[in-house]
C-alpha cells in the first residue's frame, strides 16, 4: 500500500507535469499553426503569452483544489486535478489550425490551457501534502522529494517524445503539421490512466484522522489571519524557485536556439541531458535534508543564483560548443536543486494539517501565476528590444526574495523530520 500510494502520488505528478510541458517542448513546431506570419521570436512569444495564461488561472486551481483536499481528502483533489489536465489535452490535441477557423484556434488553445492551469494550480498543492504526509517519520524530504523528481520526469517525457520523433526521422514539417498533435493524445491517455490509479489510494494519516466535526478546512480567511507569517514565507520561497525553475527549463531550450545558436535538436538534448543529472540530484539532496535540515540547502540555492545566474546565463548565450553549454546548464539547475529538492517539505512543515493543502499550494500558485508563468515572456520581451541581459538581472533579484524568506524561517520550522 505505501508504494501504491507513492506511486499515485509521484507518478500522478510526472503525467501532469509530461502534459504541461508538451506544450513548452512542442511550441517551437505548432507556433506557426496557430500565429502564422509572423517571425520565429514574435511566434515564440506569442505561444509563450498563452502559457502565461494558464499560470494565470493557477491560484483559482489552487484555491478550489486545496479547499477539497482540506475537506474532502488529499487522494480526491489528486483525481480532480489528473482529470481536469487530460482533458485540457484531448482538446489541445483536437484544436483545427488558424487556417481552418481563423482565430478560433488561439481562442482554443488558450481555453485549453485555462483547464490545464486550473488543474496544476491545484496539483502541486496536493501531491506536496499527499507525499509530505504519507513518508514515514524521518524520510519525510526524501519521501517528498519525488515531487520534483516527477516534475523533472514530466519534462524529460516531453523532451524525450520530442527527440524520439526526430530521432525516427520525422521531419519538422511533419512535426508542425501532426507530431505534436499526437504528444497530447498520449498525455491525455496517461491521465485517464492515472486518473484510475488516483482513485484507488489511501488516503493521508494526518487527514484519516482527523474526526469529521473536527475538520475545519478553514479557507483563506484562517489562512491569512492565523497564519500569514507562514504564508509570506511560502510565497518568497516560490518566487526565487519558480522563476529560476522556469528560466533553467522551459526558456533554457528557447535561450539555445535563438541566442547561443543552437539547432533544434542538438538545444532539446542538452536539456535533457542536464535533466537526467537533475533528477537524480533531487533523492539525494531530500535525503540530506531529513539530516542537515532543510535550511542549508535553500541557502545553497539562494546564495548560488544571487552569484552565478548573470555569469552562467552569459555564458550560456556566448558559447557555440555543445558540451559547454551542457555544463553550464547543469550547473545551473544543480544550483537550483537546492530549492526544488526540499520545495514540498519545506512549505508543508509550515502548515498544520487542516489548512496544508490550500496553504501549500495557493501562495506557490500565485507566484507561478505572476511570476513562474511569466518568465517566458519577459525574457523573450527583453531579447526583441535589445536587452536581454537585463532578464538575467531579473532573475537573480527573484531569487533575492527567496534568501531573505529563507532568512525569516523559524529554526523550529527547520527541525528533522
Amino acid at each position: 500500500m505505501p508504494l501504491r500510494s507513492l506511486l499515485g502520488g509521484a507518478a500522478g505528478n510526472l503525467v501532469e507535469w509530461f502534459d504541461w510541458y508538451v506544450y513548452s517542448a512542442f511550441s517551437i513546431y505548432f507556433a506557426d499553426a496557430f500565429f502564422p506570419d509572423q517571425d520565429q521570436t514574435a511566434q515564440f512569444l506569442a505561444t509563450s503569452g498563452i502559457f502565461w495564461v494558464g499560470f494565470l488561472m493557477r491560484p483559482i486551481g489552487g484555491w478550489l483544489l486545496g479547499r477539497i483536499g482540506d475537506r474532502h481528502g488529499r487522494r480526491t483533489a489528486l483525481a480532480w486535478s489528473v482529470g481536469l489536465m487530460g482533458g485540457g489535452a484531448l482538446l489541445l490535441a483536437a484544436i483545427p489550425g488558424y487556417g481552418t477557423i481563423g482565430i478560433g484556434a488561439p481562442i482554443l488553445l488558450m481555453c485549453a490551457r485555462i483547464i490545464q492551469g486550473l488543474s496544476l494550480g491545484g496539483e502541486y498543492g496536493a501531491a506536496a501534502t499527499y507525499l509530505s504526509e504519507i513518508a514515514p517519520e524521518g524520510r519525510r524530504g526524501l519521501w517528498s522529494s519525488f515531487q520534483y523528481v516527477t516534475l523533472y520526469g514530466g519534462q524529460l517525457l516531453a523532451l524525450a517524445f520530442l527527440l524520439g520523433l526526430q530521432a525516427s526521422g520525422v521531419s519538422d514539417a511533419a512535426l508542425s503539421n501532426w507530431g505534436w498533435r499526437l504528444a497530447f493524445v498520449v498525455g491525455a491517455t496517461l491521465a485517464l490512466a492515472v486518473y484510475l490509479l488516483r482513485r484507488g489510494i489511501a488516503e493521508t494519516p494526518d487527514f484519516a484522522q482527523e474526526r469529521a466535526p473536527q475538520r475545519r478546512a478553514g479557507g483563506i480567511a484562517e489562512l491569512w489571519l492565523h497564519h500569514r507569517r507562514s504564508v509570506l514565507i511560502a510565497f518568497g520561497l516560490a518566487v526565487g524557485s519558480n522563476v529560476a525553475f522556469y528560466t533553467y527549463t522551459t526558456y533554457m531550450q528557447k535561450y539555445l536556439v535563438g541566442s547561443s545558436g543552437f539547432s533544434k535538436p542538438l538545444a532539446s538534448q542538452i536539456c535533457a541531458l542536464a535533466t537526467i543529472v537533475a533528477i537524480l540530484l533531487q533523492p539525494a539532496l531530500g535525503a540530506l535534508s531529513d539530516r542537515i535540515g532543510r535550511k542549508p540547502l535553500l541557502y545553497w540555492f539562494a546564495i548560488g543564483g544571487i552569484v552565478g545566474t548573470v555569469p552562467i546565463m552569459t555564458a550560456i548565450g556566448r558559447t557555440h560548443d555543445p558540451l559547454a553549454a551542457f555544463a553550464l546548464v547543469l550547473l545551473a539547475l544543480t544550483i537550483l536543486s537546492g530549492a526544488t529538492a526540499t520545495n514540498a517539505i519545506v512549505k508543508a512543515e509550515l502548515f498544520p494539517p487542516h489548512v496544508r493543502v490550500l496553504g501549500v499550494g495557493l501562495p506557490y500558485a500565485i507566484s507561478q501565476s505572476v511570476f513562474g508563468g511569466s518568465a517566458e515572456t519577459v525574457a523573450l520581451g527583453l531579447k526583441r528590444a535589445g536587452h536581454e541581459h537585463y532578464y538575467f538581472w531579473y532573475v537573480t533579484v527573484m531569487i533575492g526574495i527567496a534568501l531573505v524568506a529563507t532568512m525569516a524561517m523559524r529554526t523550529e520550522k527547520d527541525r528533522k523530520r
